[in-house]
């Protein structure tokens, strides 16, 4: 039997003996420590996962990329694949020149032959690739807040994959699994992309979609980059095999994507084809709100729910991979299983739960029931999500120079000693100054640096099931956007915007910092000379204003019951 889709696709590396040979000679070149989402994008761009890409983007690349999904030679690609790197190492490198590209141990990974350095439009970038330039969207907010200023591209040589110590035996290149469906056999494969558990519903429409399309089944979940507050990619393999056993063997495999997801809904869907082109599959399925990051800033979806289906149907024929689209399924009572919604037979009772529901019923230890998910899921899901009274938490006090922060934290430190059951960790701006922060001055970079080491340490605590106290000044919405979701990978994270008036903490100014701000002998000071700006949706607001210390921190207290952090 021919199957010519399983032929090999190009690969980027270099044979074992060059290899060894350009790794010599990359230790004299300049070299970039490479991000997690950068070493997502470089290992699927030397195994052939974003084939026909040879390498980072071009300017031209991505500038056809970013206006109508084609590079500059006219191949159909949603997503740009570029390599961001900050203005100080940008200023090192210029075009015609190789640079050593190195994981986070400093390992060289591959080498990038310069061709293009360019400060992008990302702004542009925002409005066409995610459909609008809204901080809301975890991947505008990565572009403007967290990735390099200036872009290079050119190709790339490969020299070794990055290294996995996770599921070695489940993460397959493009080539190794081709290899696999030839010899299995296997001429039609669908592709099934999570980034979730699979709960009964994920099962029953791959059922489906396997017995439509006529095929094998690949469960290929993405283990690289998802969303911020997504469940982490340890706990959902572990699921993932927890539920393999539900499926045919002979039918069906499974294997991770390191993938850096950027969450662009429509865009995403048609780079999600393409990828698993490359892997040997013949058919995907499109879901509703493929990719979708959820509400933007007024509240509304990004995308439409078949948005995706539509821009793939476009596209289809072109990728070489035949779209399965689905509705929503939903379990229907009186038949005890699940339609997709479509499809619901009358006068029937219709049950489902949310994501946000689950999440509710896992933080409060609420029962899941059987028809929705397997209970080695659920299972699954509780050793990493145990009930809130049980978890780790971080209270971050944000508010102007002399607000009453520390004096509130301070209080509310000994308030939840004094209750007793995890330890309490107060990280204050002047203790993490001293201590943490020795060397840094006041700049906004070095106040960047410092919330984000303070960010860091609550992170560990909360990881490990204590509560950190955070009290900064922290003034800027970017960084304490970074710090939530540092810390919301772990448990649950409570803003307190003390919102203390300016003349009150003029007042106040025990240790005369206005004064002198005000004299401009501080510079960059907030409130004075540096915006302080404030949270909009923090998850409580006090003001110390003719209000006593004991007060605020009860209302704190009460805060962390109504969420059920602590007992009442």
């Amino acid at each position: 039997m021919s199957l010519p889709q399983l032929a090999p696709v190009p690969e980027l590396y270099v044979s074992y003996d060059s290899a060894q040979k350009l790794k010599a000679e990359a230790g004299n070149l300049p070299s970039w420590d490479m991000t997690p989402r950068q070493i997502c994008d470089l290992e699927l761009l030397m195994n052939g996962g974003f084939n026909p890409l040879k390498g980072f983007m071009s300017e031209a690349d991505y500038d056809g990329v970013v206006e109508n999904m084609r590079t500059a030679s006219g191949a159909l690609f949603p997503i740009p694949i570029t390599l961001d790197v900050n203005e100080k190492f940008a200023e090192t490198v210029e075009p015609g020149q190789d640079i050593a590209l190195r994981d986070q141990e400093g390992v060289i990974l591959a080498i990038l032959s310069v061709t293009d350095k360019w400060v992008p439009n990302k702004a542009l970038e925002a409005e066409k690739v995610f459909g609008a330039d809204d901080l809301a969207h975890p991947a505008v907010n990565y572009l403007h807040n967290q990735a390099g200023k200036v872009y290079l591209g050119g190709p790339v040589t490969g020299i070794q994959q990055p290294v996995h110590y996770d599921f070695k035996g489940r993460r397959d290149t493009p080539n190794e699994l081709r290899a696999f469906f030839r010899k299995m056999g296997w001429s039609k494969v669908v592709a099934f992309q999570t980034r979730n558990p699979l709960h009964r519903a994920h099962q029953e429409l791959t059922f489906r979609a396997a017995r439509e399309a006529q095929a094998n089944l690949l469960i290929h979940p993405v283990v690289g980059m998802t969303k911020p507050g997504d469940v982490d990619h340890f706990t959902r393999v572990r699921c993932y095999e927890a539920v393999l056993d539900k499926y045919p063997q002979s039918t069906t495999t499974m294997s991770l994507l390191n993938l850096a997801m950027r969450m662009a809904g429509p865009r995403e869907a048609v780079w999600h084809g393409i990828i698993r082109k490359n892997h040997g599959c013949t058919h995907f399925i499109v879901g509703r709100d493929h990719a979708g990051p959820g509400k933007n800033s007024a509240g509304q979806d990004f995308y439409g729910p078949y948005d995706a289906q539509t821009l793939f149907a476009q596209h289809a024929d072109e990728i070489g991979i035949e779209m399965v689209d689905f509705k929503h399924m939903v379990y229907v009572q009186e038949k005890a299983q699940y339609y997709p919604a479509n499809e619901v037979p009358e006068n029937t009772t219709v049950l489902d739960i949310s994501g946000t529901e689950l999440r509710r019923r896992l933080r409060e230890g609420i029962d899941i029931p059987e028809w929705f998910s397997f209970p080695e899921v659920v299972a699954e899901l509780r050793r990493t999500s145990p009930p809130r009274a049980k978890q780790g938490f971080t209270v971050f006090f944000t508010g102007l120079s002399g607000s009453g922060k520390s004096t509130i934290a301070n209080a509310l430190m000994v308030k939840l000693m004094e209750m007793g059951g995890r330890p309490v960790t107060l990280l204050d701006g002047d203790v993490v100054r001293k201590h943490l922060s020795s060397e840094l001055g006041f700049s906004k970079e070095h106040r960047d640096i410092n919330i984000k080491r303070i960010g860091y340490v609550a992170s560990e605590i909360t990881k490990n099931g204590g509560i950190a106290i955070c009290a900064p000044i922290a003034p800027y919405t970017a960084t304490r956007r970074a710090v939530r979701e540092m810390i919301e990978a772990f448990g649950a994270f409570i803003e307190v915007h003390v919102a203390t008036s300016i003349e009150e903490c003029e007042k106040r100014d025990r240790k005369g910092l206005y004064k002198l701000a005000r004299e401009g002998k501080i510079k960059e000071f907030t409130g004075i000379s540096d915006p302080y700006e404030a949270p909009t949706k923090a998850e409580l607001v006090v003001d110390t204003q003719d209000v006593d210390v004991d007060h605020c921190a009860h209302q704190v207290i009460l805060k962390l019951e109504s969420m059920g952090l602590i007992r009442g």
